[in-house]
């Protein structure tokens, strides 16, 4: 990652860094550039992902025989559905699904990032941490990301 300075492009951090010291002086490189999500809101919607997921208890169940494991990355696409951001595909079997959409930056604006996490904060607490207010879980997300 890179961080704009006055018209020269800085590694962002110490390891971005070390990446941009091998580089030879003066080497040509071709650069793919985005412009990142605000850091510290996507840290805070990765954290409360990782509190729900931590609560969160599938139901124990076999598929051909094997137990069904638990995945964050299911759990944050299925978090990300249930909040209602998705899209209806149709796979090579002609099954309809729905797909989580992406929360990169170039798929949609900070606006409705903030929408998404909204929403997905309302799932979170409706189906995994019961227990909770929605101050509760702001709480307890701020508190993870200051470590």
């Amino acid at each position: 990652m890179l961080i704009k300075h006055s018209g020269v492009m800085l590694p962002a951090t110490a390891e971005d860094k070390q990446l941009m010291d091998k580089l030879p002086v003066g080497a040509v490189i071709e650069a793919d550039i985005k412009q990142k999500r605000n850091y510290k809101y996507l840290k805070k919607f990765f954290a409360m992902i990782n509190l729900g997921f931590e609560a969160f208890e599938p139901p124990e169940k076999l598929y051909k025989g094997m137990p069904a494991q638990k995945s964050l990355e299911r759990f944050r696409k299925d978090v990300i559905i249930a909040a209602g951001y998705f899209d209806v595909v149709s796979n090579i079997n002609g099954d309809v699904r729905a797909e989580a959409r992406s929360i990169s930056f170039g798929a949609m604006s900070e606006d409705e990032f903030n929408e998404v996490y909204n929403a997905c904060c309302n799932v979170i607490l409706q189906k995994v941490l019961l227990t909770y207010t929605k101050d509760d879980l702001d709480r307890v997300v701020d508190e993870l990301i200051r470590f």
